[in-house]
């Protein structure tokens, strides 16, 4: 029997009027608007991509110009803290941040470098405060030392003193030794101190003493690190040895001060003398 009133479908339910060939380019999607929406979908994303690349291009620009351009983020002024011995000015010229450089091409570690190198800079720190700020902390040496020395400062001629820090860096020369910076005896010049172990032995049993000790002190002495030896006034000595057991040494050198003599050696646990 010629089939000519319809067509079985997968269920075997029959449709009249179904066409086999057409009903399978409609599951294709092939019709003919399917394509044409398909070539609009195309030209919508093409648009779209050229314009969200034209939008980013115009920002980066836009952002290049403000850390690169001659007048957004650049350096206006440039902060100096922590001086008291060097001079700001010194400091500045120095660290070579010029002004109007852009923020975003002042190389910090570079001009750190500079500035450390000042001989009574013992640390510095270097940061950019946006939008149009360089801010240099200095840390300045602190001397905790005399050597005697000739004089230097202004072509002035006769013997001064060379105040040193606890690194052997010279900080500055004086005519006169501060009271409270006690006289260090060494046969080695202060130019060849700078990291000296006997003079850091020095300086740090200087910084444990007690402070109605540490104001006593007129000289020091320190032949090795273990070595450290303190005169008084009064013409009393102290033999007080290494950096160790400050707080015991101390408290024995009270006692035994009671005594009223003028040597002492605390240099060791247990094996105290006086004379």
């Amino acid at each position: 029997m010629a089939d000519t009133a319809g067509a079985t479908g997968p269920s075997g339910i029959v449709r009249d009027g179904a066409d086999p060939q057409a009903s399978r380019h409609e599951a294709a999607g092939d019709s003919g608007t399917s394509g044409v929406n398909a070539v609009k979908r195309r030209r919508r994303r093409i648009w779209r991509a050229a314009l969200f690349a034209v939008v980013a291009a115009g920002l980066l620009g836009a952002a290049a110009w403000a850390l690169f351009g001659p007048r957004l983020l650049v350096v206006r002024s440039v902060i100096v803290t922590g001086t008291h011995l060097v001079p700001k000015a010194e400091v500045l010229a120095v660290a070579g941040v010029r002004p109007g450089t852009p923020l975003i091409r002042v190389n910090t570690a570079r001009a750190a470098a500079r500035v450390v190198a000042i001989p009574q800079v013992r640390s510095v720190r270097v940061t950019t405060s946006w939008p149009d700020r360089v801010v240099i902390v200095i840390q300045e040496r602190t001397p905790v030392l005399a050597l005697a020395a000739p004089g230097r400062a202004d072509g002035q001629v006769g013997e001064g003193y060379d105040l040193v820090d606890a690194d052997g860096v010279t900080v500055r020369w004086a005519a006169r030794r501060p009271p409270d910076r006690p006289l260090y005896l060494t046969a080695v010049p202060a130019a060849t101190l700078r990291g000296d172990p006997d003079l850091a032995a020095a300086a740090a049993v200087l910084g444990e003493l007690p402070g109605w000790l540490r104001h006593s002190v007129a000289s020091v002495t320190a032949p090795a690190p273990d070595q450290v030896t303190l005169r008084l006034a009064r013409g009393i000595t102290v033999l007080w040895g290494g950096t160790d057991r400050a707080g015991a040494k101390a408290r024995e050198l009270t006692a035994l001060m009671q005594a009223h003599l003028h040597y002492y050696d605390v240099s060791a646990p247990g094996s105290v003398l006086a004379k």
